[in-house]
């Protein structure tokens, strides 16, 4: 690597979004980072994993945290939804606090190169050594494993933007290998979907298929304009969008679906 290039890297992450952009009155003390506006609900996997590899790496989760930022403010740039424009400020006061503590804890020399090192770490220790466990305790973790993997992909990959560097392939395998395997997992963890779970005996009973199916079908629903909608979208990512409900509301609709079936 050039002298040049390798400067360029060692450079902390600019903070392009100014506080002018977001002003707003709530408090850093009022800010919870799973208190997410409905219309920001993209955002809350990125801050979950902030929070998960927070005692572990403070630098990968303020990176986490900026990139959640970031995203919110491309998701709603003039902070016309309901309390986005003081959720965005507490975040945006947090980052500020939290750089350069971080950024002075940082093992490696730079952001890039501190994402790449932890992405690798964390398979090794969170996936692989889970991959060849049969336990169903186990499968579940390598399941929640794989999809912080996908976030710190993102975020790693958005690091590398900033810096215009690109991803190393070998990192790039790894991370088409894991979302091969997400593929084959499903959204409701009431129900094992995960891997391992295509000939688990529950998926075989006709009132959870019919439960399954039911949330699967939103055709002609009403989504919001500006909305993204997932190509695996289903009735509870509506109800979330829509109405702010939150995973053990999920949970309850899909037990009161699979009770109806049931009793029909």
């Amino acid at each position: 690597m050039s002298s040049s290039k390798r400067a360029m890297e060692d450079q902390p992450v600019p903070r392009r979004i100014l506080r002018a952009q977001t002003m707003g009155s709530l408090g850093e003390s009022n800010f919870d980072s799973e208190a997410v506006p409905s219309s920001l609900a993209e955002i809350t996997p990125i801050l979950r994993v902030a929070n998960e590899v927070e005692l572990q790496n403070p630098r990968v989760a303020y990176l986490c945290r900026f990139f959640a930022f970031e995203k919110a403010h491309r998701l709603d740039p003039i902070s016309s939804g309901r309390g986005v424009r003081q959720f965005k400020t507490a975040l945006l006061q947090r980052l500020e606090r939290e750089n350069d503590p971080t950024l002075k804890g940082r093992v490696q020399r730079s952001d890039p190169r501190e994402m790449q090192s932890f992405y690798r770490d964390y398979h090794k220790k969170y996936i692989q050594a889970l991959q060849s466990a049969v336990d169903k305790a186990d499968r579940a973790q390598l399941t929640k494993a794989y999809q912080t993997a996908a976030v710190l992909f993102e975020v790693l990959k958005a690091v590398n933007q900033t810096k215009s560097l690109e991803v190393e392939p070998e990192i790039l395998e790894t991370h088409n290998k894991i979302e091969e395997k997400t593929k084959t997992l499903g959204p409701y963890n009431i129900l094992p979907f995960d891997p391992d779970s295509a000939n688990e005996a529950i998926m075989c009973y006709p009132e959870i298929q019919a439960a399954v199916f039911a949330l699967r079908n939103i055709r002609g629903l009403p989504w919001p304009k500006d909305y993204k909608k997932k190509s695996n979208a289903d009735l509870l990512d509506w109800l979330q969008i829509m109405f702010g409900f939150q995973v053990r509301m999920h949970l309850w609709l899909l037990f009161s679906l699979s009770e109806t079936n049931i009793k029909n």
